[in-house]
């Protein structure tokens, strides 16, 4: 019985060690340039690839805001709603090979994400080679 009862112990323990593991969840953007918190981003995962839509804009005067400055499908649509990060796999620790979009400039980037914690999400968005660009730190939102 004691056997049976440290196995179901270490195996929920796993499974929640597992999932504080993961990239998927929502998470507050922050802006890098002034700390402002802007929005919650929903990311998940679709046919085993990570992608991030803007659940919820957090600045009050901006939760209309429309993309006006993007190209393509995106022109002049709703941020709220939009799917902002696109197509990252997983490589070792973090996930690549996608773009992310910033609805402020209407440009898209290639970009990387990686858990640093937990609660605590490190996104690099580039131009060419990962070097150029910038890195923002995202906080989990808690349930």
């Amino acid at each position: 019985m004691k056997n049976w009862i440290l196995t179901f112990g270490v195996f929920f323990l796993t499974l929640s060690t597992i999932q504080a593991q993961s990239v998927v969840g929502k998470w507050k953007t922050i802006d890098d340039e002034t700390g402002e918190v802007k929005s919650i981003v929903e990311i998940y995962e679709k046919s085993g690839k990570i992608y991030g839509r803007v659940a919820e804009i957090l600045r009050a005067n901006h939760t209309k805001d429309v993309c006006t400055k993007c190209d393509g499908a995106e022109k002049n649509k709703p941020i709220l709603g939009m799917v902002i990060i696109n197509g990252l796999k997983k490589d070792g620790a973090e996930y690549n090979g996608g773009t992310i979009l910033d609805p402020t400039n209407g440009k898209k980037y290639k970009c990387y994400i990686e858990l640093e914690s937990a609660d605590k999400l490190k996104l690099r968005g580039y131009v060419g080679i990962s070097i150029v660009g910038r890195t923002q730190y995202w906080t989990r939102v808690k349930k």
